[in-house]
Parts: structure tokens; C-alpha cells; sequence
């Protein structure tokens, strides 16, 4: 099986069934998506296919095909990605961090798609990304704040 990951191609002999989130952390040794829930509820595990946000922990690595995986170490190279973790960093977003990465992929993909996001289109958009320190709204300014719109300094939230 061939694989597209953050640029590099890979090859592996691999069970077609098998997670694209225990492909990329046991067989590519890309630590950064997290293992949450298992049943695509909690968004720990969501990356890129093609630019779209989809959980791996339920994506069969045999549905990849030719499409470009792209993970949390390879965000930075956007300049969505590059906004929202400089954001994150400013507004002191993580407290435990284990959602961020699937928090961050996620915001990827608003910003990419909507530029200037309303509250309505954060919602959406990160619905389904769970954040068991409720982050939420440090979150919500982070994504403001990459966006370029003003918001809150919610350190002290």
C-alpha cells in the first residue's frame, strides 16, 4: 500500500482495514494524532485527507488511496496552521493539550475554507472536537485571533 503523508510517500504492507490513526502512530511514528475515543466522537484523532477533516481512528487506511494525509506535524506549513499554533501559544489555549492537535486541524479547515469565521461557523466547524479541560473559549479566541478578528484575551478563562 502506498500512502501520501504530510509530502512524503510511504510504502507498507498493511491490513486494509486496518486505522489510519494506528498507521500513522505505529507505522509512521507521527505521535502528534491522538488516540481519544475510538468511535469518532471526540475529534483527538482528526486529520487531513485532500483538506478535509476526517477522524482516523475510524478511517480504513484501504479508503486512503491516493489522497494527501496531512497530520498536525506538517499544519505549520499552511498559513492557517501557522496562525492558529502562534494563537495558541499567545492565548495559553492548552491546559492538558491531549485534544489540540485534532482542535487545531480542525480550525484548519474553517480557515482555509472561511476566512473570517462568524461564531456560528467555529460552532460547526468544531462541533464533535471535545476538550475535557472545557478550553472552549480560549479556543473560540485562538481561532479569532489567527483569523484576524479581534477577541478576547482569555488567558484568565
Amino acid at each position: 500500500m502506498k500512502l501520501t503523508v504530510n509530502g512524503k510517500t510511504y510504502e507498507r504492507d498493511l491490513p486494509e482495514d486496518m486505522p489510519l490513526l494506528w498507521v500513522l502512530r505505529d507505522e509512521l511514528d507521527l505521535k502528534g494524532t491522538k488516540y481519544g475515543c475510538g468511535v469518532a466522537q471526540c475529534g483527538a484523532c482528526t486529520v487531513h485527507l485532500d483538506g478535509s477533516p476526517v477522524r482516523a481512528c475510524i478511517t480504513p487506511v484501504g479508503t486512503v488511496g491516493d489522497a494527501a494525509v496531512t497530520t498536525i506535524e506538517a499544519i505549520s506549513e499552511t498559513p492557517q496552521g501557522k496562525a492558529l499554533q502562534a494563537a495558541w501559544l499567545e492565548l495559553d489555549v492548552m491546559q492538558c493539550g491531549y485534544c489540540q492537535a485534532g482542535q487545531i486541524m480542525s480550525a484548519q479547515a474553517l480557515l482555509r475554507d472561511t476566512p473570517k469565521p462568524t461564531d456560528a461557523d467555529i460552532d460547526a466547524a468544531m462541533d464533535g472536537n471535545l476538550c475535557r479541560c472545557a478550553t472552549y473559549t480560549r479556543i473560540r479566541a485562538a481561532i479569532k485571533t489567527a483569523a484576524g478578528l479581534p477577541a478576547t484575551d482569555m488567558r484568565e478563562a
